[in-house]
């Protein structure tokens, strides 16, 4: 029996595309609260900032280098359930319990402690949510074969997935209102703080088990072919597995070799994390020179730009990108919304005004052209590259195509994270202190639209001239089910 497992249905049912985006939903909650609640470590905990770029940077980089092994297991995984559904069950657990784990933080323990504790258990979440999202991608690309059917999976995974950082910034409002989490400790009892502390660690709660279980409607719902008679799959032995390092290594070679995926990670590395360098500025930046650095005064505002740019990434990019992409190709539709980014992002620097708050809601539109449309088009093009890749290997590795993308993704989200505690105490920035430095508000500004932009840029040019189109794609599939049928009949 050969590896050629994957679906050759045309058309999904919008149940299983559902199932699909709800699994999106919990793989974009999970970080979507961790960027909202990191702010606690340095604001109320009293984590330094290179505490909190060592925190964002090593489990990262753990969980990019166990990525593609995941995906050499998952994709040589001989199962009545098929490859992939019970790797995302299990994963699921694992993030649930250990996310719920790791924010039981206590000021009284003490920073060092807190430190410890806190990297530990993020180990533990970052190796199930290796375990759930690099099989959970991996079913995403196996669903259809067909060209926009795959970005209307896509689209509809991350419209769904969309509404975490819809919900999450409202965490900021809930975890700053005292009316919520009274502090019994306050400094003035007619004017009560909250006490943040409590409020993420009830929140983690809610967020780890809800999630837990969105997780898992994937591994419920989404249908697969049984494995358990395949021949052509490696071993999964301990020895097999760690020979399977030189296989791994071996994939990432072929991998980069194929020049159109090549250029969807570069320019994915260089757009994504570009972005999560700067994201955690947005609430020092609102607070500090919006609002003097009153959490008080700023409200809602913090959680409104979150909020608008992803229900504007919701209802305006995420649909008008599958429209686009339909009427002039993946590659163009690429293009033109980083364009408009670009000019988001420029807009941002002239719309942060002191005491107009609200002007900065009218860039949030175009600047979320950027990341609203990033994964919709990136997932679908990285569908068609597994094509191309099995016409020339004979293989079906979305497992290991998948985790080589994110592996890219995460890599770069690790130094990301410690360029953001870098840039931060460069800018000499202390989010403890009442009063900031001379320039340190304003280099952050810089940094935050510069880079993005920079980022962006340099990922237009690389992609300028992608050849994967559908006519190619189309030409790859035909090919593909005669060498299947060819193959079926010399079985027969």
């Amino acid at each position: 029996m050969s590896n050629n497992i994957s679906t050759s249905k045309e058309t999904v049912s919008m149940g299983q595309k559902i199932a699909f985006g709800l699994g999106m939903l919990a793989n974009q909650m999970f970080p979507a609260a961790l960027g909202i609640f990191m702010v606690v470590l340095v604001q109320n905990l009293g984590f330094p900032a290179w505490m909190w770029g060592i925190l964002f940077f090593l489990p990262r980089i753990f969980d990019a280098f166990i990525d593609p092994i995941m995906g050499f297991i998952s994709d040589n995984t001989r199962s009545r359930w098929g490859r992939r559904r019970h790797y995302v069950f299990i994963g699921a657990i694992i993030m649930g319990i250990s996310f719920v784990s790791m924010w039981q933080l206590y000021k009284e323990n003490g920073v060092q402690y807190n430190f410890i504790f806190f990297l530990l258990w993020s180990f533990i979440f970052y190796l199930g949510l290796t375990i759930f999202s690099v099989p959970y991608v991996a079913m995403g690309y196996e669903m259809s074969d067909d060209f926009h059917e795959r970005t209307s999976i896509m689209a509809i995974s991350q419209w769904i997935g969309q509404w975490a950082w819809v919900i999450a910034p409202w965490f900021w409002v809930i975890m700053y209102d005292p009316n919520w989490f009274p502090n019994a400790n306050s400094v003035n009892p007619l004017k009560p703080d909250a006490d943040t502390a409590l409020a993420t660690r009830t929140l983690a709660i809610w967020v780890g088990v809800i999630c837990m279980l969105l997780a898992m409607i994937p591994a419920l719902f989404i249908k697969s072919k049984s494995t358990v008679n395949e021949t052509s799959f490696s071993p999964l032995t301990f020895k097999a597995i760690g020979g399977s390092l030189k296989e791994i290594l071996l994939s990432f070679k072929e991998a980069f070799s194929n020049k159109p995926f090549t250029k969807l990670c570069i320019a994915t590395f260089l757009i994504f994390n570009a972005f999560n360098t700067v994201a955690g500025f947005t609430f020092f930046i609102v607070v500090y020179y919006l609002f003097n650095g009153s959490t008080v005064d700023a409200g809602i505002w913090p959680t409104l730009f979150g909020c608008v740019g992803a229900l504007a990434t919701t209802f305006i990019v995420i649909p008008l990108v599958a429209y686009i992409s339909k009427k002039m190709g993946k590659k163009d539709a690429f293009l033109l919304c980083q364009g408009i980014s670009v000019f988001g992002y420029i807009l941002l620097w002239f719309l942060f005004i002191p005491g107009k708050p609200y002007m900065f809601l009218f860039a949030l539109p175009f600047f979320s052209f950027g990341i609203g449309s990033l994964f919709t088009l990136m997932m679908s093009m990285t569908a068609d590259v597994c094509d191309m890749d099995e016409l020339t290997s004979g293989k079906r590795r979305e497992g290991i195509f998948g985790a080589i993308y994110w592996w890219m993704v995460k890599f770069g989200f690790a130094i990301a994270g410690l360029l953001t505690g870098v840039i931060m105490s460069l800018v000499h920035f202390d989010p403890n202190a009442s009063v900031q430095a001379d320039g340190a508000i304003t280099g952050l500004r810089l940094f935050f639209s510069g880079i993005p932009i920079l980022g962006t840029l340099i990922a237009m040019w690389v992609m300028r001239n992608y050849d994967l189109t559908e006519e190619k794609a189309n030409e790859i599939k035909e090919q593909l089910l005669a060498s299947r049928e060819a193959q079926s009949s010399k079985t027969n």
